[in-house]
């Protein structure tokens, strides 16, 4: 039988109840439970897809081709984790390049689920902020980013996503991140 915690809640992770959290060594909350290739989780004990560890440090090149990488094979939920570490731990000027990533990757991945509004909504606010970015300090391709390329997509993207109403194929709606 699973123990229960100090607040008398099963463990979760033990098939128990809901109420009880899965904690990092720090006692941070943190979902362990195994999660599908757009990022729902999925019941404990399933075979879900590999996660992507949290706080890594990349370069901005480094940044872009895991995140291409992931957006290709139709994971946009993951790539926003890639975007995610890039927001937080790279210069306070590209903050908000990351963070429209980010946005842009998770909008992706609710049109994907099949939530339109969101996902148009999540689109077209990572279009804007990237646009944003790109405007307030002079730079159009940054580490060779096609930011008006990838801003025009997710405008598209969201039209299109709100008139049928219906989840795409992730990986075929992929942006390109960088063209030649």
């Amino acid at each position: 039988m699973a123990d229960a915690d100090a607040g008398g809640d099963i463990d979760a992770r033990q098939g128990g109840t809901a109420g009880a959290r899965d904690r990092d060594p720090e006692g941070r909350a943190r979902n362990a439970r195994p999660r599908d290739g757009l990022g729902r989780p999925l019941p404990y004990g399933t075979d879900g897809v590999e996660r992507q560890p949290e706080g890594v440090v990349r370069s901005p090149d480094e940044t872009l081709a895991e995140a291409q990488e992931l957006l290709d094979g139709g994971k946009p939920f993951h790539a926003h984790e890639v975007f995610e570490d890039a927001w937080k731990s790279g210069p306070e000027a590209e903050r908000e390049l990351w963070r429209g990533l980010a946005q842009l990757a998770v909008g992706l991945t609710h049109a994907a689920r099949g939530n339109a509004t969101g996902g148009a909504r999540l689109l077209r606010r990572g279009a804007a902020a990237v646009t944003e970015w790109s405007a307030g300090q002079g730079r159009p391709r940054p580490y060779g980013l096609d930011l008006t390329g990838v801003a025009a997509w997710a405008k598209d993207l969201a039209g299109r996503v709100e008139r049928t109403s219906r989840p795409i194929d992730a990986g075929t709606e992929a942006p390109r991140l960088r063209r030649p």
